[in-house]
């Protein structure tokens, strides 16, 4: 199980300049499958990045003294930044190979990797792109469970899949961070419910000022800096903030 959430001082989500700009930069890859004859659906795709940002967090390689946990460490160390790239046939193949986690959704597969250096991605992820992750729901997705976590999406932003996916984890990762450590093992023994949803334009005001987890994106892509994207609703974190909840900023691409 990870260790306790950042306090909130020293968190890698503040938009403020720290210590953590200095240190070295580290990058979570997630590559999302889509094959041109039968892409997955945006809104799965969504939540199955935000349940692989969480997989990977909670793998007991990810802690203590796990193969990954040097490499954890220096991410969360330095600015939080996830990349999103696509990839079919052979190059999914490829990064299956690679050590990582693959998480399938309902039609999504995404497979989150250690992190690497900003600039020492492995090749066979280099090469992959990050453009063309436009995905679609062929029906509108149903309401989400008010009883389960739900991430939901600034109604007046307009994103790619990708970059939503990328924040979508970053909402999860706030949750994650914010939750006991009963509450982890929970989540985590449930295979990590969730859904992602866009906010309805007169509920955002009372989601973003009520003291859940917010995102707001650094501005790297496709958005303005600052920009509040989710707000991680964790049913165990409604009611009086604590940990790094309220405002929060990422350095994310």
């Amino acid at each position: 199980m990870s260790e306790d959430p950042t306090p909130v001082s020293d968190s890698p989500f503040r938009s403020e300049p720290s210590s953590r700009d200095e240190a070295p930069q580290f990058v979570l890859p997630l590559v999302v499958r889509i094959e041109r004859a039968d892409p997955p659906a945006r809104t799965d795709a969504l939540e199955t990045a935000a349940r692989a940002v969480l997989t990977i967090l909670a793998d007991e390689r990810s802690t203590g003294e796990g193969e990954w946990a040097g490499a954890m460490r220096n991410w969360q160390d330095a600015r939080i930044r996830k990349v999103v790239r696509r990839a079919r046939g052979a190059e999914w193949r490829r990064a299956e190979a690679l050590d990582g986690v693959t998480v399938t959704g309902k039609s999504a597969q995404v497979r989150v990797f250690p992190p690497v250096p900003l600039d020492g991605w492995p090749k066979d992820l280099a090469r992959l792109q990050v453009s063309g992750t436009d995905l679609d729901d062929a029906e509108p997705p149903v309401d989400a469970d008010p009883a389960a976590p739900v991430l939901w999406l600034n109604p007046d932003l307009g994103m790619s899949a990708g970059k939503a996916m990328a924040q979508a984890g970053h909402a999860a990762q706030l949750a994650w961070w914010e939750l006991s450590d009963g509450e982890r093992t929970a989540w985590r023994d449930a295979d990590f419910p969730l859904a992602v949803r866009t906010a309805d334009a007169e509920r955002w005001p009372g989601l973003t000022g009520g003291g859940l987890p917010l995102v707001r994106d650094a501005g790297f892509t496709e958005i303005a800096p600052g920009s509040c994207t989710v707000v991680a609703d964790h049913p165990a974190l409604r009611g009086e903030p604590r940990g790094t909840g309220g405002l929060a900023s990422t350095r994310s691409e």
